[in-house]
């Protein structure tokens, strides 16, 4: 069901090896979705909210009443949520809340000299934009993963889209509804795809521009991402979701199996790997794989993210390797199922976030950890990082010198702005210096 990639015999080891082309992932050209969500963009931009209305009837077989959703929906979706559910989002809120509060960095005061300060303030963002997809599934956990640390940061002004739904008469799937409810979101919109993100870049009636948008979705998502990435600011391009798992003869195959599965269940392009050097658990994850797929829900899209060129088991000669493999294969999510997983996770530099031992799965992420699912996809976990209260936040520096303080570092601040030819720099800086100087002559 799932491919074999031998790197076993590879000549190459380490940061010389090309492990990045080894392990290919699927096909997800930005570029090109581009052009397609550019036109949709700009409808927005120029007519607002009908524009908005329009491609949601286009592309999602539904024409809401309006945009913005009634709060009494609201209030009747958290009433109606099943009790079970809600205790589940009660705790995935607490834990992400616990994390995010001693994440949150707080304002530091650094005395460069005498009479010389520089502050770093922490100011969060004054409005955001948060986007949770409908697509193969109700996200419901997103509503968490983007709220809670729009929250903390102490974001005054948040407002939330999610696509509208034709079997629920054109809003957000209720479940998102409740969460939001929960939360106390009430600013929500019953928009999806590039035409939510372009109307909160852009602004359309009811629905003002924000200063950030985060959430995942899929490629058109990513795309408008990119388009409108200036006009406003976003967290990342989310590609198809993807579990790396590194494994030794000591892991359970019915755990990594179970693991695999749990995210191609997310989408046909989703990338499910395993990273190993023992055959002996390889041919018994494949035998579980035959065993648990057929009795998922789901089989038919899991099918085909197992056996897409994504999907693979890698053998490796040991876990050196098989770190080395990890580290440049940059995985959104990274298990680790070995003898000593601790510390074989401290090698790893590049992962959107690491789950150690047999016990703590991705779906524990994705739902309950405390941490926050939504992370780099694509490799970009080489240069990104996930989503967390400080993407809501913005330092500014707050620099305080007095006429002292000035005079000492002037000459430095002169002969620097004379290096780079820029004489009008040091002027601003000696009509003061003389002022001073001056002045305590006629004194």
């Amino acid at each position: 069901m799932i491919r074999r990639l031998d790197l076993r015999r590879s000549p190459e080891d380490g940061a010389d090896a090309d492990y990045v082309a080894a392990v290919p992932r699927a096909a997800f050209d930005v570029s090109h979705a581009v052009e397609i969500v550019k036109p949709i963009c700009e409808d927005v931009r120029q007519r607002g909210a009908d524009a908005v209305l329009d491609a949601g009837e286009r592309f999602d077989g539904v024409r809401p009443t309006s945009l913005a959703v009634p709060a009494e929906s609201l209030a009747e979706a958290l009433t109606s949520l099943d009790p079970g559910v809600r205790d589940g989002l009660e705790e995935s809120i607490s834990r992400l809340r616990a994390t995010c509060e001693a994440e949150l960095e707080s304002t530091l005061v650094s005395d460069v000299a005498d009479g010389a300060r520089v502050e770093r303030r922490i100011v969060p963002m004054q409005r955001v934009g948060l986007y949770v997809p409908g697509g193969l599934a109700p996200l419901v956990s997103t509503v968490i993963m983007n709220a809670v640390p729009a929250q903390v940061a102490g974001v005054p002004s948040i407002a939330l889209a999610s696509p509208p739904q034709k079997e629920f008469g054109g809003l957000p799937h209720p479940t998102i509804l409740a969460a939001c409810a929960l939360l106390g979101i009430d600013e929500v919109y019953a928009a999806g795809g590039a035409q939510a993100l372009a109307m909160f870049a852009y602004g359309a009636r009811p629905c003002r521009p924000v200063n950030l948008i985060t959430g995942p979705g899929n490629i058109y998502v990513a795309a408008a991402k990119r388009y409108l990435h200036g006009t406003v600011s976003i967290d990342a391009e989310a590609g198809p979701t993807e579990i790396a798992i590194i494994a030794d003869d000591t892991a359970d195959a019915a755990f990594v199996a179970a693991d695999l599965i749990s995210q191609a269940e997310h989408d046909p392009l989703a990338a499910s790997v395993l990273i190993t050097d023992s055959e002996g658990l390889t041919d018994a994850v494949d035998a579980e794989l035959e065993r648990q797929v057929p009795l998922a829900k789901h089989q038919e899209r899991i099918r085909q993210s197992l056996t897409g060129e994504q999907s693979a088991t890698v053998l490796v000669r040991d876990l050196d390797q098989a770190v080395d493999v990890a580290n440049a294969y940059a995985a959104e999510h990274l298990e680790i199922q070995t003898r000593d997983a601790a510390a074989l996770s401290g090698r790893i530099v590049n992962a959107g976030a690491i789950f150690v031992g047999s016990y703590t799965p991705v779906s524990l992420g994705d739902y309950c950890a405390g941490s926050n699912h939504v992370l780099p996809t694509a490799g970009s976990a080489r240069h990104s990082s996930g989503l967390s209260v400080r993407a809501f936040c913005r330092n500014i520096h707050v620099v305080t010198y007095s006429e002292d303080s000035l005079r000492a570092v002037a000459g430095h601040v002169v002969a620097l702005a004379e290096a780079e030819d820029l004489p009008s720099h040091g002027a601003a800086i000696t009509v003061r210096s003389d002022r001073t100087s001056t002045n305590g002559q006629g004194s």
